[in-house]
């Protein structure tokens, strides 16, 4: 993952608060340098073998390449679900002053 600089990150819970939890552990570990809270959203899955849809609260996360490892493996062992969505995308631009922000908000001893 640590071949892109910059990625956000995505995930879903079944509340509002439990998104802010994890965005504020998330972000207070300095894992991600800020995060968004989006919600309510609609989802349409399968789970479980049966088709299903239910309403869910968006968490989105940037953080560097570097750090996703670390951001993935918190959000797994803090997140409600057996098998959340975890997935990271490619920021491949950003505007310098921010993206050096992000970066220097991940830096584990800041």
């Amino acid at each position: 993952m640590a071949e892109f600089v910059f990625v956000q990150v995505s995930t879903a819970t079944e509340t509002r608060k439990q998104a802010v939890r994890l965005a504020e552990s998330a972000v207070q570990g300095r894992l991600a340098a800020g995060a968004q809270v989006v919600g309510p959203v609609v989802s349409v899955f399968w789970h479980r073998g049966e088709f299903g849809t239910g309403e869910e609260w968006q968490l989105l996360l940037k953080t560097t390449g570097e750090r996703y490892p670390s951001l993935e493996a918190h959000l797994l062992e803090h997140h409600p679900w057996e098998k959340p969505e975890v997935v990271a995308v490619p920021i491949v631009a950003g505007s310098e002053a921010y993206l050096r922000w992000v970066a220097d908000s991940t830096k584990p001893d800041a």
